[in-house]
């Protein structure tokens, strides 16, 4: 059968813009779902949920529209130092794309400057940036540390990720206790396994006399 093509507004008066088509909006959806599972969108406790639903996923993919570079060159800044800078347990708050199910956890990012060093609130924010998406663990962890290479040019890139994932909680296997860890290790990371190690233990360290 011929495909059936949406019929397109018609323009009125001499230059006038053509109405918007609307589409669906994610409330929509939300309230076509819950019909779908049996419950009353219009019932008291379920009114406004399809408008929160929309609101709370809307803050969770806000990463979509950061501009990376923007993000982390906007911050650069020439110093003499050439040692690991680590940004160890920075809260991950992420969805799995997979059952729309949150994945939650730390990341630990560190790297080798080259003449330059990056502001240390930017690294928390970059991984929030790729976090605010849909998203696999493994493709997140791979993300952060390519941005940092490619942007910040160090001479390495490690990055490790823990976390526990809601889709293999509360649903499938149902292992409460189960973590994922991804790592990440690019230039100086990769090629020395002393500089690697060196890395993995200081994320282990607990935060003596931090409070």
């Amino acid at each position: 059968m011929p495909t059936r093509r949406r019929k397109m507004p018609r323009q009125e008066g001499n230059g006038g813009a053509a109405a918007a088509v609307r589409e669906p909006a994610i409330r929509d959806h939300v309230r076509a779902v819950l019909a779908a599972i049996g419950e009353d969108p219009a019932r008291e406790g379920l009114e406004k949920t399809p408008e929160r639903v929309e609101k709370s996923f809307r803050f969770l993919t806000q990463g979509y529209a950061q501009d990376i570079g923007a993000l982390l060159r906007q911050a650069l800044f020439t110093v003499d130092y050439d040692e690991m800078v680590i940004i160890k347990d920075i809260d991950v708050f992420s969805m799995c794309e997979h059952h729309l199910l949150p994945f939650f956890g730390r990341a630990h990012v560190a790297y080798l400057p080259k003449g330059k060093v990056v502001g240390l609130s930017k690294i928390p924010r970059l991984v929030d940036a790729f976090a605010r998406r849909l998203q696999v663990q493994e493709r997140l962890t791979v993300q952060i540390a390519q941005a940092i290479q490619e942007h910040v040019k160090p001479r390495g890139v490690g990055v490790v990720i823990e976390a526990m994932h809601l889709c293999m909680i509360m649903r499938g296997v149902e292992k409460q206790n189960s973590v994922a860890v991804t790592s990440c290790m690019l230039g100086g990371f990769r090629d020395k396994l002393q500089t690697r190690e060196e890395f993995l233990s200081l994320i282990k360290k607990p935060h003596e006399g931090l409070g």
